[in-house]
């Protein structure tokens, strides 16, 4: 599965080189693997320049790409709302309310950048959905 995450992981940087090139990025990229409420699961946080990559999976596989884009409403600069869409997967309700829950964290405490986050959950119960935050949160690169 590591593999995976690594040609993943080359694929997006390739994908943002041509956004970031002027600025000369450096990634930073950190993993863990960790049983949340009796299922393994991975997780893999990247912070590019422009952007942050979370991947999390209970099942080996990307699953689920959704864009969580912080877009600020009048004067509310310090918590902007967030935007979600699907780019692959089954786009349905749910989907944006976990990654929304997921990773809302993740687009504030980078600065309101945006987060692609690729998930494939076989837990999404709140409890779930709150112990995965922080196993995200451990995997802090931004």
């Amino acid at each position: 599965m590591v593999r995976v995450f690594n040609v993943i992981l080359l694929l997006l940087l390739c994908w943002s080189f041509s956004a970031a090139m002027a600025a000369n990025p450096i990634v930073m990229s950190k993993q863990r693997e960790e049983v949340v409420h009796g299922v393994p699961t991975e997780v893999v946080c990247t912070a590019f320049s422009n952007s942050i990559l979370v991947v999390v999976t209970q099942y080996g596989k990307m699953g689920t790409i959704v864009y969580v884009d912080p877009s600020t409403v009048g004067d509310n600069v310090v918590r902007p709302s967030l935007t979600t869409k699907v780019l692959l997967g089954k786009d349905e309700p749910l989907v944006h309310v976990c990654a929304k829950n997921l990773v809302a964290f993740v687009s504030q405490e980078a600065g309101n950048k945006p987060v692609l986050l690729a998930m494939a959950l076989k837990d999404k119960t709140m409890e779930g959905i709150q112990a995965l935050r922080e196993v995200i949160r451990s995997c802090q690169v931004w």
